[in-house]
Order: structure tokens, then sequence, then C-alpha cells
């Protein structure tokens, strides 16, 4: 199944889309049990929304055993963990903002976990069950002020930072998915989520007995080898298999 979020009638609303790119409009959220409200609209008719709505966004450093390798770092013995605001949030289509401070803006193409209901405390085989789906997500970091300072919220913080979309697929195994990044038609990053260091699953348990997830949350399972930098013009897609393709074209602030 494919959740989306989208604008129709100037209002947000959620919906699942079909193979026919036909969206059902939900009476409410995908949090609870799904009830439909009767309308439908076509993909082509709406604009997509970040798909879900998070409290906050966890992410996850150096979690692929490929990107380690390209920065000469040991793998973590547990998940390193970082925060990122929900005012970083955009979807699909929107544009990614360079801050005038920052001399280096990076892509960095992710598999995210969006949470489905509260997690508080759960062992790792229970995780699955606290799991909404899976969805792309790009990670854009100030790669310049990463370096300079000790804490990540500033390189990873502004707004337009955390492009997810298109959507959430809530019936595939994430456990061996292709995972790509595009610059302009080039391809970029290239692994596979086998890479992971750490699986969603334990990602879910590890953040759980560190603070609450809420429903609609997101966990930023980390990024694969093969980072580098965007510049204003560039057009970036994160593809990860079975999801589908995150667009967002990049330019400086007006």
């Amino acid at each position: 199944m494919r959740i989306v979020r989208f604008l129709a009638r100037e209002k947000a609303r959620y919906g699942v889309l079909d193979a026919q790119d036909e969206i059902q409009s939900l009476e409410g959220g995908p949090f609870d049990r799904l009830g439909y409200d009767g309308e439908r609209f076509r993909l082509s008719e709406v604009e997509l929304l970040a798909p879900c709505e998070p409290s906050k966004i966890v992410g996850i450093g150096l979690n692929y055993r490929d990107h380690a390798q390209e920065t000469g770092m040991e793998l973590p013995k547990e998940p390193m963990l970082f925060l990122m605001p929900d005012t970083a949030v955009i979807g699909p289509g929107r544009t990614i903002r360079l801050p005038e401070m920052s001399e280096r803006v990076d892509y960095e193409g992710e598999l995210g976990i969006v949470i489905g209901r509260p997690a508080f405390r759960i062992k790792k085989e229970a995780a699955a069950d606290h799991v909404l789906g899976y969805t792309c997500f790009n990670d854009v970091t100030a790669r310049d002020l990463q370096i300079l300072d000790t804490q990540f919220t500033r390189s990873k913080g502004f707004d337009t930072f955390a492009p997810i979309g298109p959507w959430i697929v809530t019936d595939i195994d994430p456990g061996a998915l292709d995972i790509e990044t595009y610059l302009n038609g080039t391809r970029k990053q290239g692994s596979n989520t086998r890479q992971l260091v750490f699986d969603p699953f334990h990602l879910v348990h590890f953040v759980s007995w560190v603070m609450t997830l809420n429903p609609g949350d997101v966990i930023a399972s980390g990024t694969p080898a093969g980072i580098g930098p965007m510049v204003s013009g560039d057009r970036v897609e994160i593809r990860i298999q079975g999801i589908g393709s995150l667009v967002n074209e990049v330019a400086s602030w007006e």
C-alpha cells in the first residue's frame, strides 16, 4: 500500500494511491484504522506533500559499511543519533534552499522509517509492529558547518533540509533494498540496505529506549557511500527499490 499526503481543494489530506495512480481519500490519518471518505483524486490533479508530519526526525550517523569505508572511520558500536526539526521538512517537488552561511551543501540519500504507533522502550522483535512503512529521505547537510560544529544541529537543521517522499510504502521488507542518488541525472550513490550496520528494526528498538517515538515520526537510517555537494540549479533524486523516487530542485534563498 502507498500512503500519500496531498493538497486538494485547498485542504491537506491523506490517501491511498492505487496502481492506476488514483488516490482514495482517507477520513483522517493513516495511523488508526483506515477509513475512506468516498472522494477520489487523480495523482496528476493534486500536489503531493511530505507524506507525514513528524514531531521529530531522528538521524543516524555512519550507518552504512561502505560509507564508513569511504570516510576512513570505524564502524560505530551503537547507533549514532542526532535530531532534525520538523521545520526542515519539505515534500517532493519542493525546493532545497542553500543557506548563505554555508559554502558546501551535500545530498545524502537515505531510507526513511515512518513510525505508525507510539514506541517506548520496545523490544526489537516488536519493532515492526510500530512501523507504518518506509519512504525516501534526503538528509541534506551543510558539510563545512558539520565539520566546524561539535553537534549536527546547525548543519542538518536548516529549513528545507529534510525532503521526504513521495509516499509511504507499507508492505516491503527493508532488509535488501537498492538505494541510489542521482544529481542532474548522474548516479552518485548506489548501495543496498544490506550494507546497514544497524537494521531498521534495531534502530526503532534502540531509539525507543532513548525517546518516545510518535506516529508520523521519521528515523533517517543513514546514507551510503558517494556523498557530494549540490549547487543552485541542481536537481537531486533519491531512488529506493520498491518505494519510488523523491525529486527536489536546489536553489539559493531569494
